[in-house]
C-alpha cells in the first residue's frame, strides 16, 4: 500500500482538532434544526435541496427526505455525504423519530413553553448554530475547490523531501550470549522466519517472521538505523544493543519513499483547506467585532514540566507506529 507523505502528515494533524470539532457541532445542529422547523406557524412549501420530496406530513408539518437523512448523519447512523435509501429499514426508523420529534415540538408550543425565557434562549442559541454553519459551509464551498486542492497537492509535492525506506526483520533476544545463538543457527542455513517466530521476544513482529514492514529511518528505533545505514538489501546485521536487550537485522528491501496520489491525499487536504477557511473567517470577524467579556479571565495555571516522550514497550523495539509505514 502507498505510503502517506510526511508532508501531507502534517497537514493532517494541523487540521484535526478543528474537524472535530465542527463535526460535533454539526450533529448538534442537524438535529436541532428539524425541532425549530417544527415550531413554525406557516407550512412548508418549498425546499431548497434539489430533487428532495416529502416524505411525512405530520398535522401542517411537512418532513423531507432531506431532514430524515440529516437526522441520520448527526446520529453517526450514515457519514455525511452517504445517500440514504427512502425505501430502507434505517430510514423509515429514523423517519419515526423525526415524526416523534415533530410531535413533541408542536405539543410543546401547544402548551406555550416555547414563550418562555428559557426556551426563547435556547431557541436563539440553535438559531445562531445554524446561521453560523451554514456560513461555514459557504465559505467552505468557496476554499475547496478542485482547484485549490490540485494546487495545494502540487506545491507539497514541490516542497516534500524523499527519502527511502527499508524493510527489515528483527530477531529480539534478551541477552547478547542468546543474540549470539541466533546469529549462529542463521549462519547454519536456518530460516530467519523461522528462527524469529521461535526465538524472538517482540511480540509484535514474532508470529510475522520478524517482518517489521517499511518504514523510513527516523521512524526506526536510532540503534537500528545506525546499524543498518549504508547496508544493502540482503544484509544481516547485528547483534544490536538497544534497550537493553539484543537484535539481529535483516535488510529485506530498500526503496524509494512512495508519495501519495491526488486522490489518497484529497482527504488531508480538504480538511486543511477546511481549517483554513474557517479560521481566517473567525479572524476576519472577531477583527471586526467588539467583545466584551463579563467575567474575569481564567487564572494562570502553574508551569509544569513537559512529559517525557514515551518510550518503546518493555516487551517491543519494533519501528514507533505511523501512518506512512506499512508492509507489502
Amino acid at each position: 500500500m502507498p505510503n502517506s507523505h510526511p508532508s501531507f502528515v502534517i497537514l493532517s494533524k494541523t487540521s484535526r482538532s478543528l474537524s472535530r470539532a465542527r463535526i460535533t457541532a454539526a450533529g448538534i445542529v442537524l438535529g436541532m434544526g428539524l425541532v425549530l422547523a417544527a415550531c413554525g406557524d406557516n407550512p412548508d412549501t418549498a425546499h431548497p435541496d434539489a430533487g428532495d420530496r416529502v416524505v411525512a406530513r405530520v398535522e401542517k408539518h411537512e418532513i423531507w427526505a432531506s431532514d430524515v437523512r440529516r437526522e441520520a448523519v448527526a446520529q453517526g447512523l450514515i457519514s455525511e455525504g452517504e445517500p440514504l435509501d427512502v425505501s430502507s429499514e434505517l430510514f423509515r426508523r429514523v423517519l419515526d423519530e423525526v415524526i416523534d420529534q415533530s410531535l413533541l415540538a408542536s405539543e410543546a408550543e401547544r402548551r406555550g413553553l416555547d414563550n418562555s425565557p428559557a426556551a426563547q434562549r435556547r431557541l436563539e442559541a440553535v438559531r445562531q448554530r445554524i446561521l453560523g454553519d451554514m456560513l461555514v459551509e459557504t465559505v467552505v464551498n468557496k476554499a475547496v475547490s478542485e482547484q485549490a486542492v490540485a494546487r495545494l497537492y502540487a506545491e507539497q509535492q514541490r516542497r516534500a523531501k524523499q527519502s527511502d525506506e527499508v524493510r527489515l526483520r528483527l530477531i529480539l533476544s534478551e541477552t547478547r550470549e542468546q543474540a549470539d545463538a541466533v546469529v549462529a543457527l542463521l549462519g547454519q542455513g536456518t530460516a530467519f522466519e523461522a528462527v524469529a517466530a521461535q526465538r524472538s521476544i517482540d511480540e509484535t513482529s514474532r508470529a510475522l517472521g520478524g517482518d517489521l514492514g517499511y518504514a523510513t529511518p527516523d521512524l526506526l528505533p536510532a540503534a537500528y538505523a545506525a546499524a543498518i545505514a549504508d547496508k544493502p538489501a540482503g544484509a544481516l546485521v547485528g547483534p544490536v544493543a538497544v534497550d537493553g536487550r539484543w537484535a539481529v537485522l535483516r535488510i529485506e528491501d530498500r526503496r524509494a519513499e512512495t508519495p501519495p496520489t491526488l486522490e489518497q491525499a484529497r482527504p488531508v487536504i480538504v480538511r486543511y483547506l477546511t481549517y483554513e477557511g474557517v479560521r481566517q473567517l473567525l479572524e476576519q470577524l472577531r477583527g471586526k467585532a467588539k467583545v466584551e467579556f463579563e467575567i474575569d479571565p481564567p487564572r494562570s495555571a502553574p508551569q509544569t514540566p513537559p512529559a517525557a516522550t514515551a518510550s518503546t514497550p518493555a516487551n517491543s523495539t519494533s519501528p514507533k507506529p505511523a501512518s506512512s509505514g506499512s508492509a507489502s
